[in-house]
């Protein structure tokens, strides 16, 4: 059973839930976030507001938890052994997401909401989407609980997500970006940052 922040009541019907959360990425896609509503989001999934309610409170919450579930699949890396090329695939991946999939335009829209509205960037704040995938794939990379070495794990995951990140959320062309090549200066920073 399956409760949002101890609300009590009926469990929500997983059905019901892949439904909102497939709604609001195409009312994101269709309308823009400005323009997304409860009840357009509702209406699209074929429920009542009053369902979409009762496990969330506004649209940023859907479109979190959308964004969430999808960025935790698509960013997902099967190791093979070999650090560059998983650290290859890990930033291809990343790439994809923020750049073509709507899971990653539903994170941008959010990002930018959360410049001017604190409610969202304290929900942003409550699960580092990009972060846990990329810490993850380091681990992999370096072995379980070495982290990044000399390096603090949270500041090699920004070394890895960065330059795509700024890449794309600049408005630059996602396809100039060179995952192989990103992976490779990764590694060589931090081999660089551990000899001193």
């Amino acid at each position: 059973m399956e409760r949002r922040h101890g609300q009590v009541g009926r469990p929500r019907s997983e059905q019901a839930r892949t439904a909102v959360l497939r709604a609001v990425d195409d009312q994101l896609l269709e309308v823009g976030y400005a323009a997304m509503t409860m009840k357009g989001i509702a209406e699209r999934a074929g429920v009542s507001r009053q369902t979409v309610y009762r496990w969330w409170s506004t649209k940023a919450e859907i479109l979190f938890e959308a964004s969430a579930v999808d960025a935790e699949q698509e960013l997902a890396v099967e190791p093979t052994g070999e650090p560059v090329d998983d650290l290859t695939a890990y930033v291809a991946a990343l790439v994809d997401f923020l750049a073509r999939s709507p899971a990653g335009a539903a994170y941008r829209a959010l990002l930018g909401e959360a410049q001017h509205d604190p409610a969202v960037a304290d929900l942003l704040a409550t699960k580092d989407v990009l972060g846990d995938s990329a810490r993850t794939v380091i681990e992999g990379v370096l072995g379980a609980g070495a982290g990044a070495g000399p390096v603090p794990v949270g500041e090699a995951t920004a070394l890895l997500i960065g330059p795509a990140f700024f890449w794309v959320l600049s408005g630059r062309d996602p396809a100039r970006l060179a995952p192989r090549e990103l992976a490779e200066t990764f590694l060589r920073e931090l081999r660089a940052r551990g000899r001193h």
